[in-house]
């Protein structure tokens, strides 16, 4: 056995173990490889025989990580994040970017540098924060549904980004560079169309039939792809990209993700655990003090850039605030990006070694900002109000200030999915609704059906309006368990005569709001359970089709 077989060891080896110790304080796992990386590197001091061989297998994890954002990122995908999503992301590109030039000048950087700086503190880490929201069951909230949208127009841009630059193989920059580069990703472009909608389905059905062969099929296709674009001057990398995204409208896209996601992970934590070996201490001591200026700028001015723009919008202070969190870290498309640079000339190792500590700063510090995010909104409240607007055209709908002194209504607190179906059968009741709502599109959704609030229940002054004293029934469809804690110790102080639902996804959480004091909590499977048991018990089977009916109706469908 000789070094190389030693050296991945080690590698993957330190890797792991750091990985499960992150794991444990909550950081994400790019952290453990990258400190594996300076561990072995400036702390170790160890020189590796096969260090040309461990970093071109780290070219192949950059390549798989396009080839999996391919398949992943499709461009109709845009069409799904809605207006404000894809405005919020392009203004946070655009002012981020200006902004960070500025900062990086003002550092001393050479305009190149400051120009690539600029863009890597642009990009924020979809991966990451899709986790952090997951783990928050908070992806299905208003704030989770807009930060993955302009993620993913973050995503398209820094793609694109990347393609553009890795054109300059040859370091130059020539105005006649700009217009070559455009005219071959055009024709790079055109070429995966064509292939995605008239070869590679016939192909794809043929080799399908043997999973052993789809899965060397896929990872011949992506080298392929990277071998051919290198010949006329881009990086094999975004070859990768490419070969993802011809791949991405196949039929077996999924099984091809579910087969190449392992190979993928394996050479990613080399290409991370070699970027961590490529920094110095001399490297880190030239860079530190712009490191944490430009930290502290990813940390604290992106997340104001987007509480501003959002503001604009019209968004209250608790939404654009969460969604401002989930910017406060650079992405390992940052990473990519002066790595690539280093590689085509344009960036030093001083360059790389800057950027990097920049992401281990915030990726640390971010991950606690959004995990603690309710806290630090507690804390910062009182400061958030002037970023809203207060004048002015809006882009969301405003309150309704002709709401009358009602009496033995029913306040519903979110208009999505249940609560949707909730006030259907209320409006056909006949009964008297406040609807409050943190989303502008849900509010304009009803128009007509209710007397609605565009704003958060916690907010006194929303509770004023909706008449919450003299409220019958207080229905909260928002599944969130902190946010239904919050409503119901703000509505027991406010009126203890109104009887409280809220809504839990599982059953220690519907223990723990019973035991906070609501009346009654709804488990959605132990309420689908239900119906289907009485429709048994009470032989009514042929209701089957009638309640069908109402719902294709309620869906929209027809039959």
């Amino acid at each position: 056995m000789g070094p190389i077989f030693f050296e991945i060891t080690l590698i993957i080896s330190l890797a792991a173990l750091l990985s499960l110790l992150f794991r444990v304080f909550k950081q994400p796992a790019i952290l453990a490889y990258i400190l594996a990386g300076i561990i072995i590197g400036p702390f170790g001091r160890l020189q590796l025989q096969s260090l040309d061989f461990l970093q071109a297998m780290a070219e192949f994890g950059i390549t798989f990580l396009l080839f999996m954002l391919g398949m992943e990122l499709r461009f109709k995908d845009l069409k799904s994040v809605g207006k404000i999503s894809l405005l919020t992301g392009i203004a946070q590109i655009i002012f981020t970017s200006v902004i960070g030039f500025f900062i990086a000048g003002a550092l001393g950087f050479s305009g190149i540098e400051s120009l690539y700086i600029s863009i890597a503190l642009t990009f924020s880490s979809t991966v990451i924060i899709v986790k952090l929201l997951s783990d928050k069951k908070d992806l299905n909230s208003l704030y989770g549904k807009i930060s993955v949208g302009f993620l993913l127009v973050q995503d398209f841009f820094a793609i694109l980004i990347l393609m553009f630059l890795s054109g300059f193989a040859n370091g130059g920059v020539l105005p006649s560079d700009f217009i070559v580069v455009f005219l071959k990703a055009v024709l790079l472009f055109a070429l995966v169309i064509y292939l995605s909608k008239s070869f590679l389905p016939k192909l794809i059905d043929l080799v399908a039939k043997s999973s052993e062969t789809l899965f060397l099929f896929s990872i011949a296709f992506a080298l392929s792809m990277s071998a051919l674009v290198s010949t006329i001057g881009f990086s094999i990398e975004i070859g990768g990209f490419l070969a993802g995204l011809a791949l991405a409208n196949s039929s077996e896209h999924f099984q091809i993700q579910a087969r190449t996601r392992a190979l993928r992970d394996f050479f990613v934590t080399i290409f991370f655990v070699i970027l961590g070996m490529s920094m110095t201490f001399g490297d880190i001591a030239n860079v530190l003090t712009a490191a944490i200026v430009l930290s502290v700028f990813v940390l604290i001015g992106n997340p104001i850039i987007v509480m501003v723009i959002m503001g604009v919008m019209g968004y209250r202070s608790r939404t654009s605030f969460m969604a401002g969190l989930t910017v406060a870290q650079i992405s390992e498309f940052s990473l990519i990006l002066v790595f690539l640079g280093n590689r085509i000339g344009h960036l030093t190792s001083e360059i790389v070694s800057l950027v990097t500590v920049v992401g281990v700063i915030t990726f640390t510090l971010s991950t606690y900002m959004i995990l603690g995010a309710r806290d630090l909104y507690k804390f910062l409240s009182p400061y958030l109000g002037s970023l809203e607007m207060r004048g002015g055209k809006r882009v969301i709908p405003e309150d309704e200030d002709g709401i009358p002194n009602l009496k033995n209504h029913v306040v519903v607190i979110g208009g999505d999915q249940m609560g949707q179906s909730v006030l259907s059968a209320l409006d056909e009741m006949n009964i008297d609704v406040v609807l409050v709502d943190l989303d502008p599109d849900i509010v304009r959704r009803f128009e007509g059906k209710a007397h609605k609030l565009f704003g958060d229940i916690a907010d006194l002054d929303i509770q004023e309006r909706a008449s919450l004293d003299s409220a019958r029934l207080v229905i909260s469809t928002i599944p969130d368990v902190e946010d239904n804690f919050l409503i119901l110790k703000e509505l027991k102080h406010e009126n203890r005569r109104a009887k409280i639902v809220v809504m839990a996804l599982d059953t220690e959480e519907a223990r723990q709001l019973y035991k906070a004091g609501a009346d009654y909590v709804v488990l959605p499977h132990l309420a689908g359970g239900r119906q289907i048991a009485k429709l048994i018990e009470d032989n009514n089977l042929d209701k089957i089709e009638s309640l069908r009916n109402k719902d294709v109706k309620f869906l929209g469908l027809t039959d």
